[in-house]
């Protein structure tokens, strides 16, 4: 690659991280990029998946005080993902993408809706369940993860097939179906990225054409971009993190949608 190939997918690798690990969907940074550089759609989205583990790692790890209680869900939670990313990937690489791409632009902002409405729907469900809205559980070995792994199955699934917005769709299926506080939601968000992510690149190794110098870039870019995420992600409000998340998930959905009315012209 040339070296101005070299620094963009960098500039665009760092800042994709640092979008991961506070709100999800950097991936719409590298995407364009890697188009911008010659690369198929196909490709371009093999590539973005691959790169992005590293930036899920160092988010998880900027992230790893949030973790701590949290090590029942990881497991649960994550050996779902795998089987969701598997799903996905393979779907990829089978299946059709246009009608799956059709759909994404609406995934994303029901995603973020959800986000958006957790504190209420939050308040509805801590009537009657004795847990103060935003907290953790009274008795958090006793939680029921099985809404929580239907709804990360499906999200996990979107992951392996189409990376863009994995993060925004993951926060909120995670934001209404756990009664958490959205720091540690988003270290759980940052594990179970990486776990898809991690899943998504040994398929495509095995499967698939990755080409290994600019995912390389991206990955190395990414994991800086998302331990500086993961830093400025907690010194956030709570609130404030969460009208940023649902802002920039707006704001990815408009793309998305733009992007995919202008192709079926």
């Amino acid at each position: 690659m040339e070296a101005t190939s070299v620094l963009l997918l960098a500039l665009a690798g760092a800042t994709a991280g640092a979008i991961n690990a506070v709100a999800g969907g950097g991936s719409l940074v590298t995407f364009p990029a890697l188009l911008a550089l010659g690369y198929p759609p196909v490709s371009a989205n093999v590539i973005n998946t691959v790169a992005a583990l590293p930036g899920y790692v160092g988010g998880a790890w900027g992230y790893r005080r949030e973790l701590s209680g949290q090590l029942r869900r990881v497991l649960v939670l994550g050996a779902v993902t795998v089987a969701g990313a598997i799903l996905g990937s393979a779907l990829l690489l089978l299946g059709p993408e246009s009608t799956f791409v059709a759909v994404v632009p609406w995934l994303v902002l029901g995603s973020t809706l959800l986000l958006a409405a957790q504190p209420w729907i939050a308040k509805i469900s801590s009537a009657g369940n004795g847990r103060s809205p935003g907290g953790a559980p009274d008795v958090p070995h006793q939680e029921r993860l099985r809404w929580p792994g239907l709804g990360q199955l499906g999200v996990a699934a979107y992951g392996g097939y189409f990376n863009a917005g994995l993060g925004i769709m993951m926060l909120g299926v995670l934001g209404v179906a756990l009664d958490d506080r959205l720091a540690r939601l988003n270290a759980l968000k940052s594990v179970l990225s990486a776990v898809a992510s991690g899943v998504s690149l040994v398929f495509f190794t095995i499967f698939a054409t990755v080409a290994w110098p600019a995912a390389l870039v991206l990955a190395v870019a990414g994991l800086f971009g998302g331990w500086v995420g993961a830093v400025l992600g907690r010194r956030l409000p709570s609130e404030l993190l969460r009208r940023c998340v649902v802002i920039f998930g707006l704001v990815i959905f408009v793309v998305l949608w733009v992007d995919h009315a202008s192709s079926t012209l």
